[in-house]
Parts: C-alpha cells; sequence; structure tokens
C-alpha cells in the first residue's frame, strides 16, 4: 500500500481488495477525511442493488472516495453521487466523447455503460461517521472481455477512442477536479449542477420503468427536481421517485 498527499486530497493505493468500500467501511475511523482510495486488482466490486462489478484488469479504476463533511447527516449528501457523475462526463468529454447520464448516476457513452457509481453512508447509532463514494471506471479493456457482462451493454474509454489510458493521470485529475468544487457543492446542492446534470440526461421525456427494492414504477419521465429526484407522469398524475434504477 502507497499514501500519496495532494494538498488536502490523501490518495492511497492498494495492490489488491475484495472492495475498495468494504475496505474504506472497515478502516474508516483510521481513514481521512478527502481520501481517495483505488486498487489494482478487486475481487468482489459491488453496484447498486448488489450488481457485481467486473474487474477488467489493473488497467482501470476501482475507487473510494472517503468523505467526512460534518458529524451529522445532511440532505445534499444523497446528490454527492449526481455531482459525481457530471465530474466524470466532464472528465470524458475532454477524451472529445458525449457522455450521458442514466438517473441517478450512471455514465454512458454510445448508449454503453462506461462507469457506475455506489454511495454508502456509515452510521454509528444515529451518529454520521461518513459517506463513501465508490465508483468502477472503464479505462482500458479488450473487446472480448466485454461479453462477460451480459444484462447490459458496456464499453471502455481505450475502445471509444482507440488509445492506452494512463490510469494514474485519470485518477489524479479526476480527484483534483471532484474536490475543486467539492465544498461549494456542499453549500449549494444539486441546483449548483441541475443545468449540467439535465444537458446529459439520456432518459427525459421518455416512457421509461424504474426498479426499486419492491417494486418497478412506470411512466413518462418528465424531468429532475430541484432536489436531484425524477419525476414521473402516470396518467396525468406527477410521481416523485427518490431512488431506484432504470430499466
Amino acid at each position: 500500500m502507497s499514501l500519496i498527499q495532494r494538498e488536502k486530497i490523501n490518495i492511497t493505493e492498494l495492490e489488491e481488495v475484495n472492495s475498495t468500500n468494504f475496505y474504506a467501511k472497515s478502516n474508516l475511523a483510521v481513514i481521512a477525511d478527502r481520501t481517495v482510495i483505488y486498487a489494482n486488482k478487486q475481487t468482489d466490486g459491488r453496484g447498486r442493488f448488489e450488481r457485481a462489478w467486473i474487474d477488467f484488469g489493473e488497467g482501470n479504476i476501482f475507487m473510494s472516495l472517503v468523505l467526512k463533511p460534518s458529524d451529522t447527516f445532511k440532505a445534499v449528501y444523497a446528490n454527492l453521487t449526481q455531482y459525481f457523475s457530471v465530474i466524470l462526463c466532464e472528465m470524458l468529454e475532454e477524451y472529445g466523447l458525449e457522455p450521458k447520464i442514466k438517473w441517478p448516476n450512471d455514465v454512458l457513452v454510445n448508449g454503453k455503460k462506461i462507469a457506475g457509481i455506489l454511495s454508502e453512508t456509515v452510521m454509528q447509532g444515529h451518529n454520521f461517521k461518513g459517506l463513501i463514494l465508490g465508483a468502477g471506471i472503464n479505462l482500458n479493456a479488450r473487446q472480448e472481455d466485454l461479453s462477460i457482462v451480459t444484462d447490459k451493454e458496456v464499453t471502455a474509454l481505450n475502445l471509444e477512442i482507440k488509445e492506452f489510458i494512463d490510469k494514474k493521470n485519470f485518477l489524479n485529475s479526476l480527484a483534483e477536479k471532484f474536490f475543486s468544487n467539492y465544498d461549494k457543492f456542499l453549500m449549494q446542492g444539486f441546483p449548483m449542477i441541475e443545468n449540467d446534470y439535465i444537458k446529459r440526461a439520456c432518459f427525459l421525456e421518455k416512457e421509461i420503468s424504474v426498479k426499486g427494492f419492491n417494486n418497478t414504477i412506470s411512466g413518462y419521465a418528465k424531468n429532475v427536481n430541484h432536489s436531484g429526484e425524477l419525476v414521473l407522469l402516470q396518467n396525468e398524475k406527477e410521481i416523485t421517485v427518490t431512488m431506484g434504477d432504470i430499466l
């Protein structure tokens, strides 16, 4: 394990781990605020709803951001995954791509998933201990490896631009971009990124279905409100969806 400190951002490299999020949760008490943890190999990565995140090799990013912004949980923390998705889009746009966001935070390129984000809140009783923002980003994969993923179409940055991607350079730039407006976002919340988020949305003004933990809701995706929630129109009635995955 190696540790690099860059201003207030700590970057920790792990050679192999079951999950960077699990590692972060297990060691949260001794990990500093604004720490970026990444692994060269991840054996049991998980996304939303316990879906597996496939490891395409050490040229890809398996990472977690450890955030301890306060002693109490605030509503704005739920929007940090959306903030992160906009930051990722901005990164990919620097490579000439036109990424899109599938609510709430999947990042797609040409309709194929290139990155996923998972937020986990750590509580001790009623005390908020921190937030772990995990991400898997496909930077370097072989075309033949993509067939391992059977439930969706996926892609990788190198396949889109036909160039090998330097993982550490990408990660350093991503961390700097994330934290450059992080404090401002905590103060302003989703309205700060609302226009940037909506202009990249690929799901609006369409008939969609959203799967939650126990049910599936279908309707017309009318908009995303000022809290980052999805507003569906169903039988001329508005339904606000706070959590779920678009099918």
